[in-house]
């Protein structure tokens, strides 16, 4: 089922793709930042390792439950309206972050920051598919990948630096005059548009299991309470929270069948190319996540002080930042199936160069390359151009929501799986080498089923 552009795009308003960019900006900064603040949080509030990791997974939980119930909402009542509210609660859980007490209303407020965050992302890339023609998307959508990226890989660097100037508190007070700025120019700018006619209930049921299916999901990937619960009742509970996930997805299918406005569009996993997409966007969001631990061969491979770590994936950063932007300026020229084959090939390649740890540290720069411009090509616009010119206008917000949540699982999936298969095959080097060769193998099994992706899409854009 395709809807191809039509009377719905006009000329996008001025100062409307700075809102958008802007906005997806400061989400993605906050999944990323607040990782140079974990020990300091830790110190400042007394807690353990265990307690102070919610200040993550919580943020990532509450986001991800966020993005079907906004992208529902955004496709419902308009995209404005869920655009500054998502923006408005985004900036409202920074402040209280800020002027917490304790830990837990930190927590509490990274929760409330989470639902912003979930709505952002996913209502921006669906303002580009309803504005721009085919011809400006992978442009546009190659911009909201990049500024996606470079949030990622800036995010650690400019923690750090607001904490030697001022104290923790301002990684979270910055967000309050962006957030300003976005509102002001947003409500200005952004289009209103809302469905003529009655709308149905909204999907309440839908919105209780998908939360609930989310939840035993991050529960499950990161093992987050095994080592709370395994002393008290002598076994993993990981495993039993996956049997859960496998329940509730299939409760879920049964109920948003039935439902005349379902919170998830699960219908469009019926187009077989938007199903490949939805799997190349949790292969995206593995190889994303899988350079959280690339400075681990760093240092227990070449020595490289864990202070001067970061520093050797900055030819990453720049090759990602190339990636994601002439990956949409290319996307017209090539197509999106021809990106995406392109961006896994360069993933795959530059994990498994990553992997050989025998040839020294100029391997291992040389294969953050392509690393760098894979991650910057497959989180770019392909992916999205494919989700908008395939879903039905009425769930295109929703469509785009489907491709956040699978990313943010695929990332999830990635810290787990290297952690593991590191501690597995012995730790150190060559624990993260065995790991990062099953990485490459991984990437290269999405270039295959990237070839699943029809051609058609790609002669309709090239044409446009």
């Amino acid at each position: 089922m395709s809807v191809k552009a039509g009377s719905d795009q006009n000329a996008a308003p001025k100062g409307l793709i700075a809102v958008l960019f802007t906005g997806v900006f400061m989400a993605a900064l906050d999944t990323a930042i607040v990782g140079p603040a974990i020990p300091v949080l830790r110190e400042t509030f007394g807690v353990d390792n265990r307690a102070v990791g919610l200040v993550m997974s919580v943020f990532v939980l509450f986001s991800l439950c966020s993005t079907a119930l906004m992208a529902n909402l955004s496709d419902r009542l308009g995209r404005r309206p869920i655009y500054l509210f998502s923006v408005s609660t985004f900036a409202i859980g920074s402040l209280l972050i800020a002027l917490s007490p304790s830990f837990w209303m930190v927590i509490v407020s990274r929760a409330i920051q989470g639902i912003g965050a979930g709505g952002i992302t996913p209502t921006a890339s669906a303002v580009v598919g309803d504005l721009f023609a085919p011809a400006q998307r992978g442009k546009m959508l190659g911009l909201i990948g990049a500024t996606y990226g470079m949030a990622f890989v800036l995010g650690p660097p400019l923690a750090s630096g607001l904490m030697v100037v001022a104290s923790w508190h301002w990684i979270f007070l910055l967000n309050l005059p962006i957030a300003a700025a976005i509102l002001y120019m947003g409500a200005k700018v952004l289009p209103h548009k809302r469905s003529n006619g009655a709308q149905p209930r909204l999907d309440l049921l839908g919105i209780a299991l998908t939360f609930a299916l989310l939840t035993a999901l991050v529960l499950g990937i990161t093992r987050m309470l095994d080592p709370l619960v395994t002393p008290l009742i002598g076994m993993a509970l990981w495993p039993w929270l996956l049997l859960l996930v496998a329940l509730l997805a299939a409760a879920l299918v049964v109920v948003e069948g039935r439902s005349q406005a379902p919170l998830l569009p699960l219908f469009l996993f019926r187009n077989r190319q938007l199903s490949t997409t939805y799997l190349l966007a949790m292969g995206a969001g593995f190889g994303m996540g899988s350079v959280i631990f690339l400075t681990s061969i760093a240092t227990h491979a070449y020595g490289v002080t864990a202070k001067n770590a970061g520093f050797v994936l900055l030819p990453l950063v720049v090759c990602s930042m190339l990636g994601s932007g002439g990956g949409g300026r290319l996307l017209n020229r090539l197509g999106p199936r021809n990106m995406v084959l392109l961006g896994f090939a360069n993933l795959a390649l530059g994990y498994g160069l990553s992997a050989i740890t025998s040839q020294g540290l100029w391997l291992f720069l040389l294969a953050s390359v392509p690393v760098g411009l894979g991650i910057g090509i497959v989180v770019g616009g392909a992916l999205r151009s494919i989700a908008i010119d395939e879903a039905p206008l009425a769930v295109r917000a929703g469509a785009q929501g489907l491709i956040n949540i699978c990313t943010a699982v695929g990332t999830l999936v990635a810290a787990a799986f290297i952690g593991a298969m590191a501690d597995f095959s012995g730790g150190a080097a060559l624990g993260f080498s065995n790991a990062y060769f099953l990485v490459a193998a991984l990437m290269l099994a999405m270039l295959l089923a990237a070839l699943g992706l029809h051609k058609k899409a790609d002669a309709a854009l090239q044409a446009a």
